[in-house]
């Protein structure tokens, strides 16, 4: 098996000479959940007792979020993370987005988006939705994609540091680990491998026999 990777410790690599901007690149993986569950609270506040909506319409706009939260994780994953221009400040950029995860995959700090990221993308995610949808939906199809979100971060966080047992969890895990010990140009999807199958990304059928198992990938991580 090829070592597309630096280190499998828990260690990572400075990327900033900056103090601060070196601190921004860095987040426990906590620190979604703790910003993003009132955003979620508050959004749900709003569609309930705001504006009155319905039980089915609220299940509704939920799920509906969080499917088109699939498509774009994927999408930012395959087209934004991995997009590497042939520049040495556009290698710099793409080492600093996703890079250094490729090869520090265990760096606990660097698992989950930090918010330095992840809240100017919510906003223009939000003001997207809000001028498709509306104010009234886009209050609760807006749940449904924070939750695919935090989804995402976490998954992706236990992924890399916990031993899956259930089959669910540890086909999603299997899935990602492919995507880093076997061909990152294939298995996009982290908290779903959906859209992989949908576009034609997954992983050849070929390789379910000869790929490591979670003990092999183990003695790697």
């Amino acid at each position: 098996m090829p070592k597309n990777f630096v280190s499998n410790k828990d260690e990572t690599v400075r990327m900033f000479d900056n103090d601060i901007l070196e601190a921004l690149s860095r987040v426990h993986p906590a620190v979604p959940a703790i910003i993003y569950l009132p955003v979620i609270s508050y959004f749900a506040f709003r569609s309930i007792v705001i504006y009155e909506l319905s039980a089915g319409v609220i299940v509704a706009y939920i799920l509906l979020g969080i499917f088109i939260w699939t498509f774009t994780e994927y999408s930012l994953h395959r087209f934004v993370f991995h997009y590497q221009p042939k520049s040495w400040i556009g290698e710099k950029i793409h080492f600093i987005f996703h890079g250094v995860h490729h090869d520090y995959p265990s760096d606990s700090r660097r698992l989950v988006m930090p918010p330095s990221v992840s809240i100017p993308l919510a906003v223009l995610f939000y003001f997207l939705f809000e001028a498709i949808l509306g104010a009234v939906a886009v209050s609760t199809f807006f749940i449904g994609f924070l939750i695919g979100y935090l989804f995402y971060d976490l998954t992706h966080y236990a992924i890399h540091h916990f031993n899956m047992h259930n089959k669910f969890w540890l086909a999603i895990k299997n899935h990602h680990m492919r995507h880093h010990y076997l061909n990152p140009g294939r298995g996009f999807g982290v908290s779903s491998p959906l859209w992989d199958g949908v576009i034609g990304t997954n992983f050849p059928k070929k390789t379910e026999g000869s790929r490591p198992s979670e003990r092999s990938f183990g003695k790697v991580l």
